[in-house]
């Protein structure tokens, strides 16, 4: 329990710093009343809700878009996800280090601000959920059922960004 309570607190001040912190001009900081915790809350329930992007907005039916600087940790991201599928891999905790890893850089990679920036944490705040329970499951049955919910996390991703 100590272990996850870790966990949380590096993701959640992983988040703050990487979307926070003083970068460029470009970046942006977010008040002290600007919880991504409660993000994350708002958008996973307690029943581990994984399909979160219906609540993502669409901008006049066009996609958002993502800084140019975050694309290739999403992309190597999926990339993992897919090579794990595709080659019947069964070392779930692995692919777990390594999609933190991606998740890790992508949050320090951060520069969006505004709507877009909004609505893709809609998206991020799942992802990172599921990644977070891929770590703590002791089947390979249950980690093949949250490898496929990341998966179609991916496919939610370039559903309504690019």
């Amino acid at each position: 329990m100590k272990k996850t309570s870790i966990i949380v607190s590096v993701i959640a001040s992983l988040i703050f710093i990487g979307c926070g912190g003083n970068k460029t001009e470009n970046t942006h900081q977010h008040d002290a009343s600007h919880n991504h915790e409660e993000h994350a809350q708002e958008n996973v329930s307690a029943g581990h809700q994984h399909n979160q992007a219906y609540e993502i907005e669409l901008v006049d039916g066009k996609k958002w878009m993502v800084n140019n600087e975050m694309k290739p940790f999403l992309q190597k991201g999926e990339e993992l996800v897919n090579q794990y599928l595709q080659n019947n891999q069964t070392d779930y905790k692995t692919l777990a280090t390594q999609l933190n890893e991606q998740n890790s850089q992508l949050i320090k990679s951060c520069t969006m601000e505004g709507k877009s920036h909004d609505e893709l944490h809609k998206w991020l705040h799942p992802h990172l959920e599921l990644v977070k329970e891929l770590e703590k499951v002791s089947t390979k049955e249950d980690a093949d059922h949250i490898i496929h919910h990341i998966s179609e996390s991916y496919q939610a991703y370039k559903n309504y960004f690019e």
